[in-house]
C-alpha cells in the first residue's frame, strides 16, 4: 500500500531497448573510447540498426560515417556520445532536433570537475526537460542489455566475460566500480540482463533505474550501488515498486563515515544524507544494505534460485562439528532461529547414524558420505519434521567430487523440488562445472560457511519482508491539525501544535500571573511541573525557571513569582510568554520522539528510549514519514531496549499500541509540514502501563 503519491517518470525503453542507433565520435579504431562500443555493435549480436557519426571520415570500422547525427537517415532509438565535453551541450541539441530518444554520455569534464562543467551539465538537464530526450550521464561507463545485446559501453568487461541474460539487474553511479561489479559477477556465475551506470546523473538518476527494473517482467532482482541520492522521494517510489513487485533490492550504499559521505559528494556532486536514514529507508521497504561486494553477490547468487522463505527458522547440516558451531554462531547473529530438532527425531536419526549430532546443527560426520541414502534421511527429516525455512550444509571438499556431487544432486532431488521456498544453500569447495551443476539443481554454492549462513539470512530477510506486506496506509492529518507557523515557537505552543496533530501531551496550562499559577495547579488536580516559556530561554534549569513537585496551589503561585523573577534577572530583554504548568508524569517509561529534517528524504522520524539509552548508548531508530501503525510497531521493536516496554523485572508491560499511534500520528504530521520545520522534539515522551496511553512532557519545534 502506497504511503505518497506516487512519482510520475518518462520512460527508459529507448534507452535500454532500442531498435536503431548511433555512435557519435565514431572511431575507426576499436581500442578507443568511440570506437569500441561500435566495434561490440557491429561485430555481437544486435539486430537494430548502427550508425557511425564522425565529421572528418567517410566511413569509420567499415560502415558510412555522417558528418551530423541529423543527416543520419530514419529515426534512431538512442546514440553514444563519445565527443569532448565542449562539443557536447550542441551534439545532444542537435540529437533533441532530430528526435533521438536517448543518449549515452561518456564524455567526462563536467560537475565533477569545474564551474565551466557543472553550467555545460545544468545546460544538459534543461535540453532534456524541454525536448523530453533522455540522457544517461555525462561521465559514465553506460550501459548495456543482454538480451538484445545493445553493448552501449567502453568497458572492457564484456570481452572478458560476455553478457548472458539472467535475473539480476544491476544500477551503479559509479562506472569503474560498475564496471568492477560485473566483472566480478559474471565470474561467479551471476546473470546479469540489464547494466546501467548513471555517472553525474544529469537527467537519469539512480532511483529511475530501480523503477524501470521493478516494472520489468524480465528482472528479478535488483542490485545497486550508490554513493549518494539526489532524488530522495524518487528512491523511496522506486523501492516502494521494487518491494510491491517482490523483487529483492540488494543495495551498497557507501558514506557510512563523514569521510566518505564528503568523498561521495566531491566525487558524483550528489549530496550524501544522513546514513541512519538510509538504514531506515531500506528497513521500511526490505532492502537489503550490504558493505561488500562479496557480501553483495553471495545474496545475488542465492536470488538466483527463487527461494525466499516465509520464516527465519535455519537447519544447519555439517560433516564438522567445527565448522557447525561456526555457522550457528553466524546465525544467531544474523537474527535467525536455530531451532533444534524435536525430540523424536533426534531419536531416528540417532538410529540411523548413532555417533551424530542431531540437536541442531546436524553433524552427520564424513562417513554420511559412504552412503548418500542417509544424507537424504537426515535432509527429509529436517525438513518435514524439523519445519526449517532454509538449510545450510557443509560438504567442504568432499561434495566438490563429480561422483559424488552427482550422486547428492539425485538423492536430494525429491526434497530440493519438494521445498523450492526453502533455499539450500551448500558450503562446498569443487571445480566450475560441478559448481553449475549444483546451481542448475536449484542449489547456492558459496565456499565460506559463514558466508552461506549471511546468504540464506538475506533470503530469509527478503522472503519475510515480502510476506508481511507493505501494512496499513498512513492515516490522514486530523482536520484540526494546526501548522508549524514560520517564526519561532514556544512550548506551550508547540505543545498545543503537536497535540492537535493527534500526539499525546501531558496536562498543562500556560499562567501570565500568579494567580492564573493557582487556578491552572487546581485544575490539573495534582503535582505539577512549572518553567518558563520562551523562545529566547533555551537553559531554563540552569537559571532556576523551573521547579518540580509543586503539590498545591500557594505553591504554584509563589512559584510562578520566582520563576519570573529569575528569567528576568538573566534574560531582562527575553521575550517571555508566562509559565507553564504540566502534570507530573509517574509509573510510566521514558521515551524520545523526534523528527528531523533529512536533505534528501525529508522528514524522517525518530524513537528511542529516554535517559541514558539515548544519550550514551544511542538506543534509536528512524522512519521516513509518513507510515502506517504496521511499520510504527515493527520501528518500536527494532530498539534495543524494547524489553524496557514490555515489562521486566515485575514492571507493567507499556502501552505500546498507544505509543505506534504517536509515532504515526507524528509522521503524518511532518510529512504535511514538510520544508517549514527543521527538528521536533518530545523529550521525553512516558509511554505509560497498557491502557493508560502515554504523555509529551516537553515539545519542540524549531522552524525551518
Amino acid at each position: 500500500m502506497t504511503t505518497h503519491a506516487p512519482i510520475a517518470r518518462r520512460p527508459l525503453t529507448r534507452l535500454l531497448d532500442p531498435r536503431s542507433v548511433a555512435v557519435i565520435g565514431a572511431s575507426d579504431n576499436p581500442a578507443r573510447i568511440g570506437g569500441r562500443p561500435l566495434h561490440y555493435l557491429l561485430n555481437g549480436r544486435f539486430e537494430g540498426e548502427v550508425h557511425a557519426v564522425n565529421a572528418n571520415r567517410s566511413t569509420v570500422q567499415g560502415v558510412t560515417a555522417y558528418p551530423s547525427i541529423l543527416e543520419v537517415p530514419g529515426e534512431v532509438d538512442a546514440v553514444i556520445v563519445a565527443v569532448p565535453a565542449h562539443s557536447v551541450v550542441q551534439t545532444i541539441t542537435e540529437c533533441a532536433e532530430k528526435g533521438v530518444g536517448a543518449a549515452v554520455i561518456f564524455s567526462s569534464g563536467f560537475a565533477e570537475q569545474d564551474e565551466q562543467g557543472a553550467a555545460w551539465q545544468a545546460e544538459l538537464t534543461a535540453i532534456s526537460a524541454r525536448t523530453g530526450i533522455r540522457l544517461l550521464g555525462p561521465n559514465c561507463l553506460g550501459a548495456f542489455n543482454a538480451r538484445t545485446d545493445w553493448l552501449a559501453t567502453f568497458s572492457t568487461s564484456v570481452e572478458q566475460y560476455p553478457v548472458q541474460p539472467g535475473p539480476i539487474a544491476i544500477a551503479s553511479q559509479s562506472g569503474a566500480f560498475g564496471s568492477h561489479l560485473y566483472t566480478v559477477a559474471a565470474k561467479r556465475g551471476v546473470r546479469c540482463t540489464y547494466w546501467v551506470t548513471t555517472g553525474n546523473e544529469s537527467d537519469i538518476e539512480i532511483s529511475e533505474c530501480i523503477a524501470w527494473y521493478a516494472d520489468a517482467p524480465d528482472v528479478g532482482v535488483i542490485a545497486v550501488y550508490a554513493e549518494g541520492v539526489r532524488n530522495g522521494p524518487g528512491l523511496r517510489d522506486a523501492l516502494e515498486r521494487a518491494y510491491a513487485a517482490n523483487k529483492p533490492v540488494i543495495f551498497q550504499k557507501v558514506g557510512r563515515s563523514g569521510a566518505g559521505a564528503e568523498a561521495a559528494a566531491s566525487h558524483t556532486a550528489s549530496l550524501a544524507g544522513a546514513d541512519a536514514v538510509y538504514d531506515a529507508l531500506f528497513r521500511q521497504y526490505g532492502v537489503c544494505r550490504v558493505d561488500s561486494i562479496e557480501e553483495l553477490l553471495d545474496i545475488a547468487l542465492a536470488c538466483q534460485s527463487g527461494a525466499m522463505p516465509r520464516g527465519n527458522k535455519l537447519g544447519i547440516m555439517t560433516i564438522s562439528g567445527g565448522a557447525g558451531v561456526q555457522m550457528a554462531d553466524t546465525a544467531e547473529a544474523c537474527g535467525l532461529d536455530v531451532a533444534p530438532m524435536p525430540a523424536d527425531q533426534q531419536a531416528y536419526l540417532k538410529e540411523l547414524i548413532p555417533f551424530a549430532g542431531v540437536r541442531n546443527p546436524v553433524d552427520i560426520t564424513a562417513q554420511a558420505l559412504n552412503d548418500m541414502s542417509l544424507i537424504g534421511k537426515f535432509m527429509r527429516s529436517m525438513m518435514d519434521e524439523g519445519g526449517y525455512d532454509a538449510v545450510v550444509a557443509f560438504f567442504t571438499v568432499v561434495a566438490g567430487s563429480r561422483m559424488i556431487s552427482e550422486k547428492l544432486i539425485e538423492t536430494l532431488r525429491d526434497i530440493r523440488e519438494k521445498y523450492a521456498h526453502a533455499p539450500m544453500v551448500l558450503s562446498i569447495v569443487a571445480p566450475d562445472d560441478v559448481v553449475r551443476a549444483y546451481e542448475e539443481a536449484g542449489y547456492t554454492i558459496l565456499e565460506d560457511p559463514a558466508r552461506a549462513v549471511r546468504a540464506a539470512a538475506a533470503m530469509a530477510h527478503f522472503g519475510t519482508s515480502f510476506e508481511r506486506g507493505a501494512g496499513a496506509a498512513p492515516p490522514s492529518l486530523p482536520p484540526a491539525a494546526m501548522g508549524v507557523p514560520d517564526r519561532t515557537v514556544d512550548e506551550d505552543e508547540a505543545r498545543r501544535i503537536l497535540a492537535s496533530a493527534g500526539v499525546p501531551m501531558a496536562a498543562s496550562r500556560l499562567a501570565t500571573t500568579p494567580g492564573e499559577a493557582a487556578e491552572a495547579w487546581s485544575a490539573i488536580g495534582g503535582p505539577v511541573a512549572m518553567k518558563i516559556v520562551s523562545p529566547d530561554i533555551l537553559h531554563k534549569t540552569e537559571i532556576g525557571a523551573v521547579r518540580l513537585d509543586v503539590n498545591s496551589a500557594a505553591e504554584a503561585a509563589q512559584a510562578h513569582s520566582e520563576i519570573m523573577a529569575a528569567a528576568r534577572h538573566h534574560y531582562p530583554d527575553a521575550r517571555i510568554t508566562g509559565v507553564i504548568l504540566s502534570e507530573m508524569v509517574t509509573g510510566g517509561v521514558e521515551t524520545v520522539l523526534g523528527v528531523i529534517s533529512d536533505p534528501v528524504f525529508g522528514p524522517a522520524v525518530m524513537f528511542g528510549l529516554g535517559g541514558v539509552f539515548v544519550e550514551v548508548l544511542g538506543d534509536v531508530t528512524f522512519r521516513i514519514a509518513p507510515f502506517g501503525i504496521d511499520e510504527a510497531h515493527r520501528m518500536i521493536r527494532e530498539i534495543r531496549g524494547i524489553r524496557m516496554l514490555e515489562g521486566v523485572r515485575g514492571q507493567p508491560a507499556c502501552d505500546i499500541d498507544a505509543l505506534a499511534r504517536a509515532l504515526v500520528n507524528l509522521s503524518v504530521f511532518a510529512a504535511a509540514n514538510a520544508g517549514r520545520f527543521s527538528s521536533i522534539d518530545i523529550n521525553p515522551c512516558i509511554v505509560l502501563p497498557e491502557g493508560q496511553g502515554v504523555a509529551g512532557v516537553d515539545a519542540l519545534i524549531v522552524p525551518s
